[in-house]
Parts: C-alpha cells; sequence; structure tokens
C-alpha cells in the first residue's frame, strides 16, 4: 500500500493513512460524481466538497466530455485554484502509474471495472487539457458573470468595455456618497 504522512503545523507525524481510504468515495459522493446526474453540491467547510467537484470533472472527462466544455464554478480564487491543482495533480498522476496502480484508481473513482479503453482515455486526458482552447474552465461565480456582462453588456444593460471597482474605488465612492 502506499501512504501519506498526516502532518500538523509542529511537523510530528501523527498517523499514516492508506492513500486509497481518501481515493474511494462515499455512496453519497459517487451519487454526485455520476456523470449520467445532474448535482448540486452544497456542505459545509472542510467535508471534501472540493475532492466531489474533482472527481465530479475527472468522471464526466473520462465519459468522453472534453475538457473545454466543463465550466467549474466556485466562490473564492484560492477554490478555483485548489480545484485547478488537484484535477491536474490527478491527470499528471494517471500518465505515470503502472497499469496496476492506474486500474486501482479507476476502479476507486469510478466504482466499476476499467477496460484498456478507459486506460487509454484516463492517460490521454492531461494532454487534452493542455490542449483545450483556454484550458480547465475553473473560476469563481463574479468572475463568470464578469465574463456574461462583458460579452453581453447590452443585454445586461451595462456601458460596453465596463471596469469592475476595485476596492479602494469603491470605498471612496462610498466617502464621498457619505459626504
Amino acid at each position: 500500500l502506499e501512504f501519506r504522512r498526516v502532518l500538523f503545523r509542529s511537523g510530528f507525524v501523527v498517523s499514516l493513512v492508506p492513500l486509497d481510504i481518501d481515493d474511494i468515495p462515499t455512496e453519497a459522493q459517487r451519487r454526485a460524481i455520476d456523470p449520467a446526474a445532474s448535482a448540486w453540491v452544497a456542505a459545509s467547510a472542510g467535508t471534501g466538497k472540493t475532492k466531489v467537484l474533482t472527481d465530479r470533472v475527472l468522471c464526466l472527462m473520462l465519459a468522453g466530455c472534453p475538457p473545454e466544455r466543463i465550466l467549474c464554478l466556485t466562490f473564492t480564487k484560492a477554490a478555483a485554484a485548489e480545484m485547478a491543482n488537484r484535477i491536474s495533480e490527478r491527470l499528471g498522476e494517471w500518465t505515470m502509474l503502472s497499469e496496476e496502480k492506474l486500474d486501482r484508481k479507476l476502479r476507486n473513482l469510478t466504482g466499476m471495472e476499467p477496460d484498456a479503453a478507459l486506460h487509454t482515455r484516463a492517460r490521454r486526458l492531461f494532454a487534452q487539457v493542455l490542449d483545450a482552447p483556454g484550458g480547465m474552465n475553473i473560476q469563481t461565480i463574479h468572475a463568470f458573470c464578469q465574463s456574461l456582462l462583458g460579452r453581453f453588456p447590452l443585454e445586461a444593460g451595462v456601458a460596453p468595455h465596463f471596469q469592475v471597482m476595485d476596492d479602494r474605488d469603491s470605498a471612496e465612492m462610498r466617502e464621498t456618497a457619505k459626504e
């Protein structure tokens, strides 16, 4: 078995956790990552939303959805970056694993016995993501809405070439309005 160290800020290893335990989705998570299902994931911080969404994106791509056709929306830039990093990390890992280890990872993720075609698809996904126009589309809700307003300003009733106010300008305008 491969192991992951669980470290705390003090630097001491408290326990060793087998990697595969974290790789196996629960039944509820498996329903949410099923590419055939429509899912809304809402949960408290630290409950595994990013893992579920990452697994769902991976399953969508394994099912044949092109990376450029997937839109992932998050609340924070940090969450978007974390999701992109996790996806890239897993796809990169899949290109280097032995057939046996890749087989186990794909079985854990999908809950099905992977065949040769799925192995090939999994190994090619990393390059597909790199070659996708614009890369993976993982962004904040605010960035997505801003891009829509930029594409359709007249329909949205905003001036073409509008700019979103930064915090400093916003604070200045608030102070001016108070006066």
